[in-house]
């Protein structure tokens, strides 16, 4: 049976149960009818709601769902979904270890890994990034430059130092995730570095490190010896 929220006694509805008692008293369904606000001429909010997480299969698969899998779900349109997704981002947000780069001195690449492993940890393809720092080691700017499988003819020199200049950065930190899990540079990376090494020197904007991510751990080229090493083997 369909139930609107109106026909349910005042003291019952999930909005006057957060005033009254707190948001930890309210189940998943009823904060999740909240969010939603209406429900359709079929279903009320609540009936959606307890309908949605029962499709995603556990409310925490629900912060991973885009944009075109939530309106695929009957009930969910645009308005929904987007409220759905921006709040799902204020959540993955508010539980970073490092809430913002920008700005960010970087004193360790432990630093650079706790902001990304949220970003890049769950990615299954590969995202090449780099930091723009200035003369302080602080973040200018970071840029997501390239996707997909990291080679010398993906990752290109000149669009890396092209940004460089325009934000008269000193430094470069790269980045990318390795979506297997092992975070071992392979021949590419090892290459790809060294190529950035060598044309940020004779541009006079170092690269100072290159750290490759996964969901739960990281390498640096720097912590590891290996920026700046001639003709570098592969270590794997």
């Amino acid at each position: 049976m369909n139930v609107k929220i109106k026909d349910i006694p005042n003291n019952e509805r999930p909005r006057e149960r957060l005033i009254n008692m707190g948001a930890d008293s309210l189940s998943n369904e009823d904060l999740l009818a909240i969010i939603l606000k209406t429900g359709t001429k079929e279903a009320s909010a609540k009936v959606l709601a307890t309908k949605l997480i029962s499709q995603v299969g556990n409310i925490k698969n629900l912060i991973k769902m885009n944009y075109q899998e939530l309106t695929n779900i009957k009930g969910i349109g645009s308005a929904k979904a987007c409220t759905i997704l921006a709040i799902s981002e204020l959540v993955k947000r508010i539980n970073k270890e490092v809430p913002t780069i920008n700005n960010l001195k970087i004193t360790n690449s432990s630093l650079v890994y706790k902001y990304y492993k949220d970003i890049l940890g769950e990615k299954l393809q590969e995202y090449f990034y780099c930091l723009y720092l200035d003369n302080n080691k602080k973040v200018i700017s970071d840029k997501l430059l390239f996707k997909g499988t990291l080679n010398q003819s993906l990752v290109h020199p000149r669009e890396i130092f092209k940004e460089a200049y325009l934000l008269s950065a000193s430094t470069i930190i790269c980045l990318h995730n390795h979506p297997s899990g092992n975070v071992i540079p392979s021949n590419d990376d090892l290459m790809v570095t060294d190529r950035l090494v060598e044309t940020g020197n004779l541009l006079g904007i170092k690269v100072i490190d290159h750290v490759i991510i996964s969901k739960n751990n990281y390498y640096s080229f720097y912590e590891n010896d290996l920026i700046g090493r001639k003709n570098s083997k592969s270590i794997i």
